[in-house]
């Protein structure tokens, strides 16, 4: 009986005891949010896990707002006690840190992206790691801002042909993404390295290229192994002048068009045989010869077997002298020659720019050399 009343105080000061500490405002607090206007409730206490369920929730969560791996939407939740919102600010923070830390990773794929008006075409490349980020719709919407910010470059002062727009030009420059998990106005390097820090992969700006009608004609583009216009792998851009202002130009667009395509599949790297350096003629000439010296002929038969095979360089490597892809029966000299007829003006290309994602890039980065310019008239 003794035993059982001092078990009965005992029990009694235990009562007490929790009724006062659920009155306490602290422990008040630290009834979870979304739960206090239910009848049931969960106590947190500082530094404690959430239930599994609370945690894949807020991890779904987390990841619809930011785009973040799942591993740093976890660890930035865990960092700030499932908080979701200030684990929010600490993975925006996290992710500047680590894309910086990624910097020096080799960015090889990636997108072209391509924006154009009535006289003028820009193109910029933008890099990522893997295909996986260049099919994601941030990384696509990164790119078109980035197309349409160079087609605001001013490249009055170029003559003629592609104008290198290279990241320097857009140091300070500011754009909207137009996304929702990446709207505002921000400049060019944070609105980079905040795609990268949702990617988890380096997201380098390559390159750009703009090109400017300086005559009356048309500007005409093509894109290769493309996802959604104004984005692809391969892209060209090629302008035709033609002499009489008054000339009818549907003629004129549709060669045009068909030729910026034949520029993605032929690869030319020159306009004319003219514009094919002496130092690449006689390099091809010494390896021409060596082959033919190799069969043991004559030299005259030498002579002429280079002389020959040379025209078939020349066929492959100047647009001019390639034949052409819809028509292979005529070459595009040919084509432009009959085009001129067809509008009574002549007709000739100005310029012509190909691009490609990833070209030369290993090979670069391996040597340590600096780039060369696009293939470009």
């Amino acid at each position: 009986m003794i035993y059982s009343q001092s078990a009965k105080r005992s029990i009694d000061i235990l009562c007490k005891s929790l009724r006062n500490h659920v009155q306490s405002p602290h422990f008040r607090a630290s009834i979870v949010p979304q739960y206090a206007n239910q009848n049931r409730f969960m106590v947190r206490n500082y530094g404690s896990e959430a239930p599994v369920s609370e945690q894949m929730s807020l991890i779904k969560q987390l990841r619809e707002r930011t785009s973040a791996p799942i591993k740093e939407v976890k660890a930035a939740l865990v960092t700030c006690d499932w908080d979701i919102d200030a684990a929010q600010k600490d993975l925006r923070k996290r992710g500047v840190i680590l894309a910086s830390k990624k910097s020096s990773r080799t960015a090889a794929e990636g997108l072209l992206a391509l924006a154009q008006n009535e006289n003028k075409a820009a193109v910029i490349e933008l890099n990522c790691e893997t295909d996986f980020v260049a099919r994601n719709d941030i990384f696509r919407c990164l790119a078109a801002s980035l197309a349409k910010l160079a087609l605001l470059v001013d490249n009055s002062q170029q003559l003629s042909g592609a104008f290198p727009i290279g990241p320097e030009y857009f140091e300070g420059l500011k754009l909207d993404v137009e996304h929702p998990k990446l709207s505002g106005e921000r400049t060019v390097q944070n609105a980079i390295t905040e795609v990268a820090a949702m990617m988890g992969e380096n997201v380098k700006l390559r390159r750009g290229y703009a090109m400017s009608m300086s005559s009356y004609g048309v500007m005409s583009t093509y894109l290769h192994a493309s996802p959604q216009p104004g984005l692809g792998r391969i892209a060209s851009i090629l302008s035709l002048e033609v002499e009489d202002q008054n000339a009818p130009l549907d003629a004129v667009q549709r060669v045009g068009s068909e030729l910026a395509m034949h520029v993605v599949a032929a690869k030319p790297s020159f306009l004319t045989k003219e514009l094919v350096s002496s130092e690449a003629i006689n390099n091809e000439r010494e390896i021409l010869k060596s082959q033919a010296e190799a069969s043991g002929k004559p030299p005259m038969a030498i002579e002429k077997m280079v002389e020959g095979r040379l025209r078939k360089y020349f066929e492959e490597v100047v647009l001019m002298e390639q034949k052409f892809v819809v028509n292979d029966s005529v070459n595009v000299k040919t084509l432009l020659s009959n085009l001129s007829k067809e509008v009574g003006s002549p007709v000739k290309i100005g310029n012509f720019l190909r691009m490609e994602v990833g070209e030369g890039l290993q090979s670069l980065e391996a040597a340590g050399a600096p780039e060369d310019l696009a293939q470009a008239a």
